[in-house]
């Protein structure tokens, strides 16, 4: 009984003083953003030049993902191919191309067969094919192997393993090569409409903006960038793919979206525990029967001299049951786990990170297509789950 009046206690005070944020100038605002306390009420904001500087381009790409550089390769090439003076204009919000990428993949190079025949002649960084599949279910104590035959959908020969951000880089610089421009350290913050309400590009965040949403003397307006078609390709549930999704009415016919969270680490490895060319999954333990989730480990090439590298994540649907359980830690005790343990004992993790996946599948695609531009990669969904790929999906697309 105490228990529960203490707890009681505790969430009237919580919602307490979260209502004197919201109510009071006496404590700090839960957001101080534009989009919540316009600029136009504000005092401070009054003699502030608001103008933007503006740019035209023909095609817009927002995010430089593998789906954001082929859509530039691709725009490029059918320019060349029309003799059309076609301006391609791509956004990056990380500082280089790749930046934001996580290293450890495997890619069906099918899309990039189609988008650039002679890659191999043109050094892309795709030098480790897959030599070797397992697939295992774990238990608490062993791992008991499941074969994978060909024409199954985690069947991976003739796939390579790749450190995705160094494909990227790649891709930016074979977009670049053929015409595009990629303006890296550019996020698009804002959307920008013509008055028969369709899309007429983006503008990028302004700068010199202090906590409590006042400006600073370096403020500086962000850019607009005005197309004629803008293709989004900003990963899963970009933030502007949610304000386009709710305005053109695009998931209102699909089922509704699920996810996932995937935790990557890069390891280097003792060279006896390196096996290039290795792909390996596992599903079971440390997640019960009502949790969705697996594991992959991939073995990468390396150049002589440099140490092996192990690429293992660790994947979560993020519909668990249990609000207690925690992805991270669970990747932690997978890695522990007597027949993953030794992989890994007197190596050493160099890079590590987690991104959302999207995972609903064919059901859950949105209308593509609105007036002003598209969808592609990640941002609308094209995942192959039971393939565990989505990167030669994100370029076909």
């Amino acid at each position: 009984m105490a228990a529960a009046l203490v707890s009681s206690a505790r969430q009237v005070g919580r919602l307490t003083n979260a209502a004197r944020r919201l109510y009071s100038d006496v404590y700090p605002k839960i957001t101080t953003h534009y989009t919540i306390h316009p600029r136009d009420k504000d005092p401070r904001w009054k003699d502030v030049n608001m103008e933007r500087i503006a740019e035209e381009t023909d095609i817009l790409i927002i995010g430089g993902g593998p789906a954001g550089m082929s859509a530039a390769i691709r725009a490029r090439q059918i320019a060349e191919e029309k003799g059309a003076e076609v301006r391609v204009t791509l956004l990056e919000k990380a500082a280089e191309a790749g930046g934001h990428i996580l290293s450890g993949a495997c890619v069906d190079p099918i899309a990039l067969n189609e988008l650039i025949s002679d890659w191999k002649d043109k050094g892309a960084p795709l030098d480790t094919p897959v030599t070797s599949d397992k697939f295992g279910l774990l238990t608490k104590s062993s791992r008991i192997p499941i074969p994978v035959f060909p024409g199954l959908p985690n069947y991976n020969h003739g796939n390579y393993v790749v450190r995705l951000g160094h494909l990227v880089r790649w891709l930016s610089e074979q977009a670049e090569a053929a015409g595009a421009e990629v303006w890296t350290g550019c996020a698009g913050a804002e959307l920008l409409y013509r008055d028969d309400g369709s899309l007429r590009g983006v503008a990028t965040g302004d700068v010199g903006v202090a906590k409590d949403g006042s400006p600073k003397d370096m403020f500086e307006r962000g850019m607009e960038f005005n197309s004629k078609i803008t293709i989004f390709t900003e990963g899963c549930h970009g933030h502007l793919t949610k304000q386009l999704s709710h305005k053109y009415k695009l998931r209102e016919k699909s089922e509704p979206q699920s996810y996932g969270i995937g935790l990557k680490e890069l390891w280097e490895v003792k060279p006896e525990h390196h096996k290039p060319g290795l792909v390996e999954h596992t599903i079971g333990w440390p997640l019960d029967r009502n949790t969705y989730g697996g594991s992959f480990i991939y073995h990468l090439n390396v150049p002589e001299g440099e140490a092996p590298l192990v690429a293992v994540g660790f994947v979560v649907g993020l519909d668990y049951k249990n609000p207690y359980m925690s992805p991270f830690r669970e990747f932690q005790r997978f890695k522990l786990h007597p027949y993953v343990k030794p992989m890994f004992e007197g190596g050493s993790r160099i890079a590590y990170g987690a991104r959302a996946l999207v995972e609903g599948g064919w059901q859950s695609l949105p209308v593509p297509v609105f007036p002003g531009g598209c969808l592609a990669g990640d941002t609308a969904g094209y995942l192959n789950v039971p393939r565990i790929k989505g990167t030669h999906n994100a370029m076909k697309s």
